[in-house]
Order: structure tokens, then sequence, then C-alpha cells
């Protein structure tokens, strides 16, 4: 029962967001327009490049303390 009222809510959260997809994002059209969208998107590519490349070193790390003991 618990499981299927978490769905319903879920499904219904769904719908209230897909509802709003009728406007328009001025900020996206401008930043677009100008050619910054590109910034924008090759900042976040950077960031997630770095907390990847940072997760697998603590992982590298973590394998070899493991090894050791």
């Amino acid at each position: 029962m618990k499981k299927l009222l978490t769905l319903i809510v879920m499904m219904l959260s769904f719908v209230a967001v897909n509802a709003q997809g009728g406007k328009t994002v001025e900020m996206a059209d401008v930043l677009r327009s100008s050619g910054k969208i590109y910034v924008v998107v090759a900042t976040i590519a950077i960031v997630f490049v770095g907390l990847a490349i940072y997760l697998f070193a603590i992982d590298r790390r973590l394998k070899k303390i493991e090894k050791e003991n």
C-alpha cells in the first residue's frame, strides 16, 4: 500500500512539473542569442569532469588501502 501511494504521489508531481512547460525562459534565450550559453555549458562540463577525476582518484586510493589491510 505504501509503494502504491508513493507511486501515485510521484506521478502527480510529474504532471505538475510537466504542466509548467508552456512558459519560455528569457534568460536561456538571451544566453543562447549572445553565444554565452556555450560558456555556461563548458563550465558545467569542467566541473563534472573535475568531480569525476577526483572521485576516481579517491577510489584508487581506497582500493590501495584495502589491499594493504
